[in-house]
């Protein structure tokens, strides 16, 4: 796998814990705006620059994305962000309740992803990855890191762990409560060790960031056209950025379903439906249902929870014996009508860490809920290496990787952002 140290910007690190943001993608146009509100210094202003304009105002505006430039160039005339020009590994550790990661941040080449050494496991979406390629092309940057998972290797591992003995050049908690470590690797002996182990990695795992990846392959392809053959292969371009973690670091949980309503069946039809699938489904049960393993699940309706396990064999395939799979193939289809999840205005995905409390609210006194066992990461590989994909919403990471720590130049054509620099001295 080629994965190349970077040059970026980046916050001053006393600014950075009012600076970074959360991803942009986990909020909806009114939380984005709520949240630009509340902290009109955020990256997420950047991210998300249709929180600069009223609300009736198309957010696919080319103005819009001209904001993004604009606000991203303002932040560095002001001093909030510093141009690190010196090609670096960043390493890149969070810190939440028991938990602990940490992972490189470098550039992954774009033809990695394209050929599959640097493999997907779910389809995105037209819309989104239009969206952060001209997010990309407005402000010639990529402002985002992809998490990107890779099977242990203990020689890169203590290689990673050899340089976090170092001072952090960053090192804070956010606002939800993560600590936030990153360490500086510029030494050119300690870059080139990273980048030669690196090259023994033979394969890695998009686990958040499919959009961004997506959009960064498609500006290389649009960037090499333009250069008409004249792209060596090593212009900034070809790169995008990302965060390279051990699989057994990264934790996941649950991504649950709630579907609007019952299609019309009566509380016993629904259970006999639903028995006709495959399930053992238990008595109604007044505390929520929590799956303790793969095959089981919880299913709140009617008021009720009950308790859901597949009592046939799971198919013996990577995508088909997934939880999700299972409950789409075998309810939410035939029994509630959902063919089409990624579309289907009836159905919502929650994230677990909402809890089961807010399945319920969400289906209210119609609707019908499921609680879900969380896919791991063992099984994600599994089906990215049969080439195949998830249904929609199968993995929630926690926690996510913040934006605005690392925002990486990949085209240098003339921008505001120089004459920012240029007011700077720099």
């Amino acid at each position: 796998m080629r994965v190349e140290p970077i040059t970026c910007y980046r916050p001053r690190p006393e600014l950075a814990p009012e600076f970074v943001a959360p991803p942009y993608d986990v909020f909806d146009r009114e939380g984005a705006r709520s949240y630009v509100k509340e902290h009109p210094r955020s990256f997420l202003a950047v991210d998300r620059p249709e929180t600069a304009f009223p609300p009736e105002h198309d957010p696919c505006a080319d103005d819009v994305y001209e904001k993004a430039h604009e606000l991203l160039a303002s932040r560095a005339a002001d001093g909030t962000l510093l141009r690190d020009g010196t090609p670096c590994f960043y390493l890149w550790r969070q810190r939440w309740g028991a938990g602990e990661r940490t992972g490189i941040v470098g550039a992954f080449a774009v033809d990695d992803y394209t050929n599959g050494i640097i493999r997907r496991h779910e389809l995105t979406r037209a819309a989104k990855e239009e969206d952060r390629a001209r997010h990309i092309t407005a402000t010639s940057c990529q402002t985002g890191p992809a998490l990107l998972a890779y099977r242990d290797n203990p020689v890169l591992g203590a290689l990673v762990e050899a340089a976090k003995t170092a001072e952090p050049l960053y090192d804070f908690v956010d606002g939800d409560g993560v600590q936030q470590t990153v360490w500086r690797v510029a030494r050119p002996a300690a870059v080139e060790s990273l980048r030669l182990m690196l090259g023994y990695v033979d394969r890695a795992y998009i686990a958040d960031g499919h959009h961004r990846v997506a959009a960064a392959e498609r500006i290389c392809r649009e960037m090499r056209t333009s250069e008409r053959g004249d792209s060596s292969g090593a212009e900034a371009y070809n790169y995008f950025l990302g965060a390279l973690f051990p699989a057994s670091q990264l934790s996941v949980m649950p991504y649950n379903r709630v579907v609007t309503d019952a299609a019309g069946l009566a509380e016993d039809e629904l259970v006999s439906a639903v028995e006709a699938q495959g399930f053992l489904v238990g008595p109604r049960l007044d505390v929520p249902v929590e799956p303790e393993g793969p095959g089981v699940f919880g299913m709140y309706a009617y008021g009720a929870w009950r308790r859901l396990e597949l009592s046939a064999h799971a198919p013996d395939d990577p995508r088909a014996s997934l939880d999700a799979s299972v409950l789409q193939d075998r309810v939410l289809a035939p029994v509630l009508g959902i063919e089409r999840p990624g579309e289907d205005p009836r159905i919502e995905f929650v994230g677990g860490m909402l809890g089961t409390r807010e399945l319920e609210r969400r289906a209210g006194e119609k609707g019908v809920a499921f609680s879900l066992f969380p896919t791991t990461v063992s099984q994600l590989m599994a089906v990215a290496d049969a080439g195949e994909l998830m249904p929609p919403k199968s993995t929630w990471f926690e926690p996510k990787l913040p934006c605005g720590l690392f925002v990486r130049r990949i085209n240098h054509r003339e921008t505001i952002l120089d004459g920012a620099r240029r007011a700077l001295g720099e």
